[in-house]
C-alpha cells in the first residue's frame, strides 16, 4: 500500500483562529474558481420528502444529471 500526501490534524480549539477562517475562506474561492463551482444542478423550488434515503436519490439523480450535462457541452 502506497501513502499519497500527508494531511495535517487540525487540533480542536475553544476559541476560533483568524488562521484557520482565512484557509477555510481561501478553500470556498478556490472552489467557487473551478469551472461547475457555483452551480449546484439542483432546481430551484421546495422538496418534500419521505424519508433521508428520498432526499439523498433525489440529489443524486440532480448531479448525475449534472455531470451528463456537463459532458455533453465540454464535447
Amino acid at each position: 500500500m502506497r501513502t499519497v500526501g500527508h494531511r495535517k490534524e487540525r487540533p480542536i480549539t475553544f476559541s476560533a483562529s483568524s488562521a484557520l477562517l482565512a484557509e477555510g475562506a481561501r478553500f470556498n474561492d478556490d472552489i467557487h474558481r473551478l469551472p461547475t463551482g457555483n452551480t449546484t444542478r439542483i432546481p430551484k423550488g421546495l422538496y418534500r420528502f419521505k424519508s433521508f434515503a428520498e432526499a439523498n436519490q433525489h440529489q443524486q439523480d440532480c448531479l448525475v444529471a449534472g455531470m451528463v450535462q456537463i459532458a455533453l457541452e465540454r464535447r
